[in-house]
């Protein structure tokens, strides 16, 4: 399979990510060509703030020996402020880069801009839309953890506007004996569309407003924030801020055996005391990052043609 642009989740299959999932441990244990992207330069696109996603690629390309040209406030510092659409943007940064890594705060940003693009688009976020190199990277880190096939998942936060629920929860529905638990506020639960997407996969999945019950029941923990940008208002905002938190008191209902994740960055849903437990492993899922999109880089500009083995 040759990867053109990385858009969706959907794009993927389970044979797919499993190749990818091997590429990817191959890169941890430092088995890869070091100048394989001699010559190449990337663009990271970004009209929204980011911190991981932005320097685990940048890191990435950097590590391949490609070179890197960054706005980190294209909104505000690009021509974007002057009213440059961006199907414009893309068209000129075609020019002087070889792959774009675009974050924006338009559902189909990401879209959009591949039909304009001669060279690779990789989606880094696109508003409350889709993540798919995060849910790549966090499935990876999952599978690193939970080595049988049936285990239960719960999803915790902010689900209507959490890009990253909507991509995972896709790559979970791929798996037949995984079970998801959605809890959130009826108000932050997950859209309409997915809802109907996993019941017509026929997903085993359970949506609940109860924290203690689900914690008991799952596998993987997988923490989101309120998301403070996707608010009209303080008001609205405050309303669910705090609504869910792991901290010294709530890990205990947890099974000894599940782990902790969250996308990041964290604001008050996991209390820093859990940092310490042997189960958080969110820092260990930040750091898959940069293996699991070298890998992708590697795919997208056909360095490995998947002999993994």
């Amino acid at each position: 399979m040759k990867l053109n642009h990385i858009i969706s989740a959907r794009q993927f299959d389970r044979k797919t990510l499993q190749k990818i999932f091997a590429l990817t441990n191959k890169i941890k244990t430092q088995k890869f060509q070091r100048n394989a992207l001699s010559g190449k330069i990337m663009a990271t696109l970004f009209y929204e703030p980011s911190t991981r996603t932005r320097l685990s690629f940048e890191s990435a390309m950097m590590r391949l020996d490609g070179s890197v040209i960054a706005t980190e406030n294209a909104g505000e510092f690009s021509s974007a402020a002057k009213g440059e659409t961006l199907e414009d943007t893309i068209r000129v940064v075609n020019s002087y880069t070889d792959v774009i890594v675009l974050r924006h705060p338009k559902p189909g940003a990401s879209e959009i801009a591949a039909k304009f693009s001669k060279i690779p688009i990789i989606n880094a976020g696109d508003g409350e839309g889709e993540h798919p190199t995060q849910a790549i990277l966090d499935l990876y880190t999952i599978f690193s953890k939970i080595k049988r096939p049936s285990f239960t998942v719960a999803m915790v936060g902010d689900l209507k506007y959490g890009r990253t629920i909507h991509s995972l929860s896709y790559f979970l529905s791929l798996y037949s004996k995984v079970k998801t638990i959605f809890i959130s506020p009826k108000q932050l639960a997950i859209p309409h569309y997915l809802r109907q997407d996993l019941s017509q996969k026929k997903v085993t999945f359970q949506e609940t407003e109860n924290f203690n019950e689900a914690l008991k029941k799952s596998d993987v923990i997988y923490m989101t924030r309120i998301q403070k940008e996707r608010f009209k208002d303080e008001k609205s905002y405050q309303k669910y801020f705090g609504k869910y938190i792991l901290d010294k008191k709530t890990i205990q209902q947890m099974k000894n055996q599940a782990v902790i994740m969250h996308p990041l960055p964290r604001i008050n849903e996991i209390s820093h005391e859990v940092d310490t437990d042997r189960r958080a492993i969110y820092f260990e899922q930040a750091q898959n990052g940069l293996y699991v999109r070298m890998a992708l880089l590697l795919l997208l500009f056909d360095k490995v043609k998947f002999q993994t083995s």
